[in-house]
């Protein structure tokens, strides 16, 4: 096996999403007050800056304003405006607005911009090189490493390229490398497979709620010109989810008649004939919704897994050598349906603690000040104020629906109670047998699609004879357990036709698993009901690859 070639650096931060490089640009910017050389350098799985962002999304621009004041006069891509609020519950045929009045705050988007959150991470990118960091697209960090007492991290090892599947070198085969730094920080996003890994490690998630999980369903159209209202952000609730499934639909209208829509399903559901990617599909179909599509064309697809628990589910941030940021860590506000402003604020937060931690010849330690600043942040003050929402939910549409309103309208944020919670998200599967089965239509090809074709427009590609990094635990619980207890749910969380059940030679029942159809969306890592699905990054550059999402 060749040998390691290794790079040092002050920090490395393993992801490039708006976590990562706002971390990045706010060491640089503060490195260049006080006329410090702070190497700072970015790994990104992706093939390109932005490659993997899929989000809502609708952005409040505060963060992006402390880190970067001039963003207009940059070129900042947040260029529509949100001009009209719409929050709407669906029953199977109707539809009822809600007034404004009745709507909390967090609800409505006034001074917000519908974006396309892929093309403002790649001009976070373009922001950070000009300030000398170093990106490497393309770079999966694979493994961890720690000092020679296994106490604090060191830093991580990239995936080696050109491995086979039988896990053989091909021609084509390079080893990963060592990337060294004094800090590392950790921003993969919602579920990140070495986040997992320290949180485990360093117990982070002691004293906390157990976290909680959406998979995010998000489609891109083109629609009719009669029916595009740039500005427009429109939430719905409802059908076609039964009451007792957390989740909710969104509808953003962008410029160039573009729209898009999505739909979150809460990963704590109980039902397992519950198909997340199919009640997205049968979502468009209602009266409501669908004469926004009908006549348009479908431009892109995409899924991905959001960490929603909230502040009560945040672990600790900080360990002996780095620190958590964004969606790694959790600062989504699931209220708000807004992430990318919490994840700017965490990554600038802990790129200070950084800064001032090498100004003092530091390093491997914990970063302390990051966590003691975010207690003083209104970042805090926000999800503090929504600290309850996800878990109310879990109560039913009902009990969510009226305590978030006692809790945002009445009580302002300002509730005396904060609720717990110790199940994890897969651990409310049913067995088939004692839940009612779902039958759901066929795609129409026009405004419903299956998978395949769905995950053909995300750009989702793999190598065919690398390792499957889809990996088992235990190779016989998908049929012994899954499949006989849970009717094999796998092959409905999936959104992208990764799992399925078929006969092999001897007619027996056996998991196929096509892993070149992952789209990243980190489902079945949360889901799978015996946590023996562990999801580990394919080759550097693979999996979708996201236009502006």
């Amino acid at each position: 096996m060749s040998e390691r070639e290794s790079m040092e650096y002050d920090v490395v931060i393993v992801g490039g999403g708006p976590a990562g490089l706002a971390t990045a640009i706010r060491i640089k910017q503060r490195a260049a007050t006080a006329n410090q050389d702070i190497s700072v350098c970015v790994l990104e799985k992706g093939a390109e800056i932005g490659a993997h962002i899929l989000s809502g999304a609708v952005m409040d621009p505060q963060a992006l304003t402390e880190l970067i004041p001039d963003w207009k006069d940059k070129g900042a891509p947040l260029n529509i405006e949100v001009n009209a609020d719409k929050f709407v519950f669906l029953d199977e045929k109707g539809a009822k607005e809600t007034p404004m009045w009745m709507l909390p705050d967090c609800f409505k988007n006034h001074g917000n911009y519908i974006v396309r959150l892929g093309d403002v991470t790649k001009w976070l990118g373009e922001q950070a090189e000009a300030l000398g960091v170093d990106i490497f697209p393309g770079f999966a960090a694979a493994t961890l490493l720690y000092t020679e007492d296994g106490s604090a991290v060191r830093g991580v090892i990239t995936g080696d390229m050109g491995v086979a599947r039988d896990g053989t070198h091909t021609a084509h085969y390079q080893p990963g490398m060592e990337l060294l730094a004094k800090y590392t920080i950790f921003a993969e996003g919602s579920r990140g497979h070495l986040g997992r890994q320290l949180i485990e490690k360093f117990k982070l998630d002691e004293g906390k709620n157990a976290q909680n999980y959406g998979i995010g369903i998000k489609e891109m159209w083109e629609v009719d010109p009669s029916q595009s209202q740039p500005g427009l952000v429109m939430h719905l609730a409802g059908w076609p989810l039964d009451s007792d499934t957390y989740g909710g639909a969104f509808l953003y209208h962008l410029d160039n008649n573009i729209v898009v829509v999505g739909l979150v399903v809460g990963l704590d559901y109980a039902n397992p004939w519950l198909s997340p990617f199919e009640e997205f599909q049968r979502f468009k179909t209602h009266p409501y919704v669908r004469s926004t599509f009908e006549g348009g064309k479908r431009l892109a697809y995409g899924a991905r897994a959001l960490t929603a628990g909230g502040l009560l589910s945040l672990p600790k941030l900080v360990f002996p050598g780095g620190a958590l940021v964004g969606c790694e860590a959790g600062f989504l506000n699931a209220s708000r349906i807004k992430g990318s402003h919490a994840a700017i604020k965490s990554g600038m937060m802990a790129a200070d603690a950084i800064v001032d931690a090498l100004s003092n010849n530091r390093e491997y330690d914990e970063l302390s000040a990051y966590p003691a600043a975010f207690e003083d942040s209104w970042l805090h003050s926000e999800l503090n104020k929504a600290r309850n929402f996800k878990l109310w939910f879990k109560k039913g549409r009902t009990m969510g629906t009226l305590m978030t309103g006692i809790e945002q309208l009445v009580l302002k944020g300002k509730m005396p109670w904060s609720l717990r919670n110790t199940k994890p998200d897969h651990a409310f599967l049913q067995p088939a047998a004692s839940c009612q089965r779902i039958e759901y239509p066929k795609p129409d090809g026009k405004l419903t699609f299956d998978r395949l074709s769905s995950v053909f427009i995300s750009n989702t590609n793999h190598e065919e004879d690398e390792p499957i990094h889809l990996t088992l635990k235990d190779a016989a619980i998908p049929v012994k357990l899954n499949l006989a207890t849970y009717a094999g749910p796998e092959a409905r969380y999936c959104p992208a036709g990764v799992y399925e059940f078929i006969k092999n030679d001897s007619g027996e029942d056996q998991l196929q698993i096509n892993a070149q159809n992952c789209v990243h969306c980190k489902t079945c890592d949360i889901k799978d009901p015996s946590q023996n699905i562990v999801w580990v990054p394919p080759q550097g550059g693979e999996g979708p690859v996201y236009n502006g999402m």
